[in-house]
């Protein structure tokens, strides 16, 4: 019996330090020496690209953007030069609408945290189940995705999302923007019969849809009079709603056809809330004109995927967010879909489809930039090379859209300059090694 206790515990002991050996890369220290990257094509994110650039940055936060051509500086000002010639230099990325750090493996449900039992949770907050610690998260960075909005999923309202910032020790480290909206998913108009139970499978009229948006109008109404008045009984769900009656929330709501996505932005302007955004959207263009009008934004779900109508052509998805764009929406894109989690990596190659199928190469850049940072409110320190935002940016050997030239050579995270090495770049080296014969 003794002897069996003892290997136990050395097989727990050992356990233990291949569980610490490999854990997620140490975040980087705190920047404490003035950088300055010279000589790169600079992609400032708001469709400008300077062909040969100075970008600068102290403290975490950028000091200096500009035409190397044009302005004369002393690089010995600066503790650490980067000569980024013939290198790209982009904003980092941010990944909207993602589950990241929810899930680690799917077929593993301890480690899965993106959903919450019940139909409507206004009070449940993504950021506390996010884990810094996540190997997938790690494999974001090396293709330039540096921030996300982390969502939860399931249910009618699903609960609070967060903005994060991948390079953390904890999620109170990681976060950018706590709690910055709520997520809906609004019903759809028609449904399919179950023909596994023998019930007609085409499509027809949803008798129920009225119903649910009934029960939802009541829901937020009293939400709203509750925030209004102070109640006898606290009700978390209904205090976690303050923020889309005052403005400092947005309301995202998960809606595809036409018909839905005017009836949700009505429902929640009769509710009395302003700032919305739409993900899904794909019968957006149909009704652009409206959205524009009403000033809503879009989150148009992963490019890379299927049509949602028997009838549309193939490659709608592909050009989707131009048709939005070209007419004025603002848009951003996700990687929503089987395998989200794993595929977000893809975020800067679904934006360079969007640029092949009739957006301009920096319009698809903001699409991940800019335009994200704007729809989830961090613009004021994301989302662009700009003066005064965060040091969030990386160097590319090539065009960052580009899966064969998306290759980073550098990354900085408010500054502190990251790794970028994860579990697949050690298994690359490991067997790299083997195929040029040197082990």
């Amino acid at each position: 019996m003794t002897i069996m206790k003892k290997h136990i515990y050395t097989l727990l002991l050992l356990l233990a330090v291949i569980s610490i050996t490999k854990a997620q890369q140490t975040p980087a220290e705190k920047q404490s020496q003035r950088i300055l990257i010279m000589n790169a094509t600079a992609h400032i994110g708001n469709g400008k690209v300077i062909e040969n650039s100075y970008v600068a940055f102290e403290n975490g936060k950028i000091t200096l953007v500009t035409d190397a051509t044009k302005t004369k500086i002393d690089p010995t000002q600066y503790d650490e030069k980067i000569d980024a010639t013939g290198k790209h230099v982009y904003p980092g990325f941010i990944v909207c609408n993602s589950t990241l750090g929810l899930v680690e493996i799917d077929a593993v449900k301890a480690s899965d945290d993106e959903s919450e039992l019940g139909d409507l949770n206004p009070n449940i907050r993504s950021l506390i189940a996010y884990n810094t610690e996540s190997k997938v998260i790690e494999t974001m960075r090396p293709n330039g995705i540096l921030a996300g909005q982390i969502t939860p999923r399931g249910g009618r309202i699903s609960g609070t999302s967060s903005i994060v910032q991948f390079d953390a020790w904890n999620w109170e480290d990681a976060a950018l923007k706590k709690d910055d909206g709520i997520h809906m998913n609004w019903p759809n108009s028609l449904t399919r019969g179950k023909w596994w139970l023998g019930e007609d499978p085409t499509l027809k009229p949803n008798k129920k849809y009225a119903k649910i948006i009934a029960d939802l109008k009541i829901y937020f109404e009293k939400a709203k009079v509750y925030n209004l008045e102070k109640a006898a009984t606290r009700n978390l769900p209904f205090e976690a709603m303050q923020g889309l009656f005052t403005e400092k929330q947005t309301l995202y709501i998960n809606a595809n056809g036409a018909r839905e996505i005017m009836d949700a932005v009505n429902f929640a302007k009769d509710a009395g809330i302003h700032k919305i955004v739409i993900i899904g959207g794909n019968e957006a263009t149909k009704i652009s004109d409206f959205l524009i009008e009403n000033n809503i934004p879009v989150i148009v779900t992963r490019p890379h995927s299927l049509p949602s109508a028997e009838d549309d052509n193939v490659k709608e998805p592909y050009k989707l967010a131009a048709e939005l764009a070209n007419k004025g929406v603002v848009v951003s894109i996700d990687p929503n879909g089987d395998m989200e989690r794993m595929n977000s990596r893809n975020l800067p190659f679904y934006a360079g489809t969007c640029a092949a199928y009739g957006l301009d190469k920096e319009d698809a850049l903001s699409l991940i930039t800019l335009n994200a940072a704007k729809i989830l409110g961090v613009e004021d320190t994301m989302g662009t090379l700009e003066s005064g935002k965060d040091a969030t940016l990386f160097i590319s050997e090539g065009d960052a859209l580009d899966m064969r030239t998306n290759i980073l050579s550098k990354a900085f995270i408010q500054g502190r300059a990251i790794s970028l090495e994860t579990h697949q770049t050690e298994l690359y080296h490991r067997y790299n090694q083997k195929i040029n014969g040197s082990n």
